[in-house]
């Protein structure tokens, strides 16, 4: 099963920066490594697309490469992106040539949905999401997370939506590329945070506010803010920012919470529905793996839904906790807190349960064990 992760990989260059047109990339882990991005940030690397974009990647079969070109506001290029498969224990290059390379089939999506009461929905080739604006304040949302199943490589959010407001066609229900029958309520849905203080869970309310960086074939980021975070008899701001990879198992998320100076626990977690679930947590790991029954609005049983939660910085507490699988840890207003979470399905690459979490398990091992990337 796929395994996939964003690296800041670190980079060893040879040569000047007119000879290097060769990327190696190392696996010395355990097990293949297949579909993960790799992020290259080297100046000098860089510089190559900043004189030229005619630019055409291929591997060592001579095939095209698809790649992405990260850029900030100004125009300029700030990374360069591309999947990479690489067996365990193997080595692969990858060749730039002068060329106009070939458009790039999109695999990441994301956007602003005021059709649709202020959603914000965004997807991959794996699943789709969505969380709530303001529009939908009278009916009390959270800032949790909605999972929509998907057994497709196309990007299917704006089908679901058009179909849904337009042709009556509801996305509650499989018409053969998915559905969304996942339920969040006033909870963290799949893979929402929020404090965790005085021993309660502060689940928050709508975004006010969002911010595309940007929206590519391979990677798309975004941010959303929230202006008021009840904990306690207190209040913060929340900017929670999001980026969505090709292949990638879970979403990064970027979370930095402002106001009080003081120690504020944080809590990343998953609702757990009241059906068949199966729950893995492992505070060590700093994992979370949920599997259930999925189940359409029309009461139809669409095989069985997952969810998973990976917090890379030491994990205080993992427990469970007002119908929720918790994972807290220790946060200082001000920091940015990053962690990772997501969704699949039995119906497209997780035949059952242990594939799930076998997958998450590896997605944790791969984060710890960055490939190594070589540019001649």
């Amino acid at each position: 099963m796929k395994n996939i992760f964003l690296y800041l990989v670190i980079i060893i260059l040879a040569g000047c920066s007119s000879t290097k047109k060769s990327i190696e990339i190392s696996n010395t882990g355990s097990f293949d490594r297949n579909d993960e991005i790799i992020e290259i940030k080297d100046k000098e690397f860089l510089q190559l697309f900043e004189e030229s974009e005619e630019w055409i990647l291929k591997n060592n079969h001579n095939e095209e490469v698809a790649y992405q070109l990260i850029k900030n506001e100004n125009g300029d290029i700030e990374a360069f992106i591309f999947q990479v498969s690489v067996p365990t224990n193997k080595k692969v290059a990858y060749y730039l040539k002068k060329g106009n390379p070939s458009p790039v089939i999109p695999k990441t999506f994301a956007r602003f949905v005021p059709e649709r009461k202020d959603d914000f929905a965004w997807e991959n080739d794996l699943a789709a999401y969505r969380m709530y604006g303001p529009a939908l304040a009278a009916e009390n949302p959270s800032n949790g997370v909605d999972l929509w199943l998907k057994r497709t490589k196309e990007l299917i959010v704006d089908t679901f939506y058009f179909n849904e407001l337009q042709k009556g066609q509801s996305y509650h229900v499989d018409h053969g590329k998915g559905l969304d029958c996942y339920k969040v309520g006033h909870t963290l849905g799949a893979g929402g945070i929020a404090p965790f203080w005085n021993d309660s869970l502060w689940v928050g309310n709508f975004f006010n506010r969002y911010e595309v960086h940007y929206v590519g074939p391979l990677q798309s980021k975004f941010s959303l803010f929230y202006d008021s975070i009840k904990v306690g008899d207190k209040f913060y701001q929340e900017k929670l920012t999001i980026t969505v990879s090709a292949g990638a198992l879970l979403n990064k998320a970027e979370v930095t919470f402002t106001g009080e100076q003081q120690l504020l626990p944080l809590a990343a977690g998953i609702f757990l529905h009241e059906n068949t679930g199966k729950l893995s947590i492992n505070k060590e790991k700093g994992i979370a793996a949920y599997c259930e029954d999925a189940v359409s609005d029309a009461k139809v049983p669409s095989g069985r839904n997952y969810v998973g939660v990976f917090v890379p910085a030491p994990v205080k507490e993992a427990m469970v906790k007002n119908n929720h699988a918790l994972l807290v840890s220790e946060y200082q207003p001000g920091n940015t807190f990053i962690y990772y979470f997501g969704g699949g399905w039995n119906k497209w690459g997780f035949p059952t349960d242990d594939d799930w979490i076998s997958a998450l398990n590896r997605f944790a091992e791969s984060y710890r064990s960055p490939l190594a990337v070589l540019i001649k």
